[in-house]
């Protein structure tokens, strides 16, 4: 049987740890959104090959081709993609090339890291605004096929783009701040 203080020690001993010590509530917070996001992208992942398994049992074994598959892949595509892209700024697992970066000296590679963050703001900031033009110009014009407002296509473009700022500035904040070096 283990004393409280034990159990005390094996809970901190469990606790989330970056490299310059325990996670805030904010990092939490943030790397279980991005977590979120990842998951909801891989259970899409597999209802999209659900949904194509069907289209082809529909069109070569029933002879009766399901015509909503292929509308309804194209914005579980579009899903997937984006929130994997606001997951990959977060866990900075996006697309980059940085052996240049990592190869300068510290401050200009801060610099660097501070710059890449900024794009990737401004970027997330065209895409939201982008994005919420094409919410509201689609609203009463359905998909093909599915019946769904084209809305739907062009919502997660909002979402992903205020995640990508969100993570962006938080990323340069915690390392002006030095709580955060990637």
């Amino acid at each position: 049987m283990s004393s409280y203080s034990d159990q005390l020690d094996d809970q901190v001993a469990q606790a989330p740890v970056s490299e310059t010590g325990p996670q805030s509530l904010l990092d939490r917070t943030l790397d279980g959104i991005a977590h979120l996001c990842i998951i909801v992208a891989g259970v899409l992942m597999v209802f999209l090959i659900i949904t194509f398994g069907w289209l082809v049992f529909g069109r070569y074994v029933l002879n009766d081709t399901p015509t909503w598959v292929e509308q309804s892949s194209l914005v579980i595509v579009v899903y997937i993609t984006c929130l994997g892209a606001a997951a990959g700024v977060r866990n900075n697992s996006h697309l980059s090339i940085d052996f240049i970066r990592e190869g300068m000296p510290r401050l200009p590679r801060t610099v660097m890291r501070h710059l890449s963050d900024l794009f990737v703001a401004c970027f997330g900031v065209f895409m939201a605004w982008q994005g919420g033009y094409l919410v509201m110009e689609n609203l009463n014009r359905p998909i093909p096929m599915i019946g769904f407002s084209e809305s739907w296509r062009a919502a997660l473009l909002v979402i992903c783009g205020v995640l990508m700022v969100l993570f962006s500035c938080v990323n340069i904040v915690q390392r002006l701040l030095k709580t955060r070096e990637v």
